[in-house]
């Protein structure tokens, strides 16, 4: 080989490693270049930097390559109501997603508890049994309490028998105030009646629909003594 195509080819190697000398450092460059920001703010100012912009919080950002390129699009920054705003939608979802699992694992609950109508039924009349039974021994107490009521009412307008002492006023006192409580005995007792009546009615409207194939959680929410009977 001839001294002069030695020249050109070392030349040419030479030439070659500088070319990929150059292409790396450009690459790494490129690696390390995080971007440049750009936005056009609220009165029409065009902005430019190596990070977000202030002015633009509330405006897009272009992240643009090292070759003017846009990279990315970069939403607006929210602001702290638009935050909160976020935040309690998303908080809000969330406990729907809970409600949702609450409601499927109660009607799971449901139907593994009552498997039909008639396991069903039962439950409510020994429930109602129970509420009745009390209701009749405070019915019964109430009665005695209003015999005795009579009677007193009978000393008290025969004075020339029973005068009309301390002891008897105290009595018809005495006896007036157990008839008002025992009154409300029952009549909470009823009101205790009617509400497992209108629980179970709530349960079994629920149930029907799962009986005949709907998903559990996809037929709404159970009143709240339903929620109480499977807590128990």
């Amino acid at each position: 080989m001839t001294p002069i195509c030695c020249r050109a080819l070392l030349m040419g190697v030479v030439c070659l490693t500088g070319w990929a000398a150059a292409t790396m450092a450009l690459a790494q460059q490129q690696s390390h270049f995080g971007g440049i920001y750009s936005c056009t703010d609220a009165k029409g100012r065009r902005h430019t930097s190596d990070r977000p912009i202030a002015e633009c919080q509330d405006r897009e950002h272009r992240l643009l390559n090292a070759d003017g390129s846009v990279r990315k699009v970069l939403p607006p920054a929210m602001s702290p109501s638009s935050q909160a705003e976020r935040d309690a939608r998303e908080q809000k979802a969330a406990q729907a997603l809970v409600a949702r699992q609450d409601a499927a694992r109660r009607d799971r609950n449901l139907m593994l508890r009552y498997p039909n109508e008639a396991v069903h039924q039962a439950a409510r009349l020994k429930a109602l049994e129970v509420v009745n039974a009390s209701i009749a021994v405070s019915e019964d107490l109430l009665g005695v309490l209003i015999e005795e009521r009579k009677a007193l009412n009978q000393a008290a307008a025969d004075p020339a028998k029973h005068p009309p002492t301390g002891r008897l006023r105290y009595q018809i006192t005495t006896n007036q105030l157990a008839i008002v409580a025992q009154k409300d005995v029952v009549k909470d007792q009823q009101a205790e009646l009617k509400r497992i009546e209108s629980g179970y009615d709530t349960e079994l409207a629920l149930l029907k629909r799962l009986w005949a194939g709907a998903a559990p959680g996809s037929v709404g929410d159970a009143s709240p003594s339903v929620n109480k009977a499977l807590a128990q």
